[in-house]
């Protein structure tokens, strides 16, 4: 176990974070330093909108009712990886909140597992989802992903919070 403590924390990711995606590399460094182990694969047991957005970057809105069931993968992570990911995941900037959702092992009946996860900060989540026309996603995937784009290869200056900010508070298309 690392020294950020016992993996007690449940995080369930669903966009950038999963295998074979752009940030995963963040997980295997937590993983190979036994801050985070792989739990297995989840689905939300309520439905929320998931939506990509400026540069593909993925959002969860925290709106459960809306959207569908969102496939991820569930991870068991120390109190250091999740500052980690806090980090990676811009907490302090207000980019994403982690806040509680509801797991379940889609294909068994085993129980509810209590989890966190990243959403859209609740500045522009909601917003972001009205001008995706309510149109979401059930699991972002790998042809998803082909469509990020890394924060160093961005244009030099952008803010994704202003950009973001920007684009939600338009009121052309």
């Amino acid at each position: 176990m690392g020294e950020g403590g016992a993996l007690a924390n449940h995080v369930f990711v669903y966009g950038t974070l999963k295998r074979n995606h752009p940030n995963h590399f963040l997980l295997e460094d937590l993983i190979s330093k036994n801050d985070a182990v792989y739990v297995g694969q989840r689905t939300t047991r309520l439905s929320y909108p998931l939506v990509t957005g400026l540069y593909g970057i993925p959002y969860l809105i925290n709106q459960s009712g809306s959207g569908q069931r969102i496939r991820g993968e569930l991870y068991a992570v120390s109190k250091r990886g999740l500052v980690r990911l806090d980090e990676l995941e811009g907490i302090k900037v207000e980019h994403y909140e982690r806040l509680p959702v509801e797991v379940v092992e889609e294909e068994s009946n085993g129980g509810v597992v209590l989890a966190e996860a990243y959403f859209a900060h609740r500045r522009f989540g909601e917003r972001l989802w009205e001008k995706k026309e309510k149109l979401g996603m059930c699991e972002f995937g790998e042809n998803d992903g082909v469509l990020y784009v890394r924060p160093k290869d961005r244009p030099m200056f952008s803010s994704v919070i202003h950009e973001i900010e920007a684009f939600v508070s338009s009121t052309s298309d």
